[in-house]
This record gives C-alpha cells, sequence and structure tokens, in this order.
C-alpha cells in the first residue's frame, strides 16, 4: 500500500479547488444572470445562493467520486 499524501498537497489542493470553482462558477452564473462588471461579477441574492450551492455540490462530488481537479494534479488522494 502506498503511502498516503503529504498534508500541505490535501490543503493546497482544497484551497486551490475552492478558488477554482469560485471563480469558474461565479463568472458562467454571473454571464448568465447578467451580473458581470467591469472588475469581474457581483452575485446577490438567489445568483449567489446558487454558487455557494454550485460550490458545495462540487465537494460533496469530490469526495464521493474523486472529482476533485487540484486533487487530481497534485496527487492529494
Amino acid at each position: 500500500m502506498s503511502n498516503p499524501p503529504a498534508t500541505w498537497r490535501i490543503v493546497v489542493a482544497a484551497i486551490l479547488d475552492f478558488f477554482t470553482v469560485f471563480f469558474v462558477g461565479g463568472y458562467v452564473i454571473a454571464r448568465l444572470t447578467g451580473n458581470l462588471t467591469d472588475s469581474g461579477f457581483a452575485l446577490t441574492g438567489w445568483p449567489a445562493w446558487l454558487l455557494f450551492g454550485v460550490i458545495a455540490l462540487y465537494f460533496v462530488a469530490g469526495r464521493l467520486w474523486g472529482l476533485r481537479l487540484w486533487q487530481r494534479i497534485l496527487r492529494a488522494r
């Protein structure tokens, strides 16, 4: 059996996963709902709640099926 991954890999992968899904998901939701600004996006109300749901779903799916992008890249599983 192989050794478990280093703790720093797991932490860095989780942080990068969060930022990736936040910015990509936020941009897509803002684009679809017309909430893009000159400096990025500004989500309020139901689009913000939708983004929170997408982030939660991303981490739940990652836990269940191993679908987290940075966890795979950094080999933190």
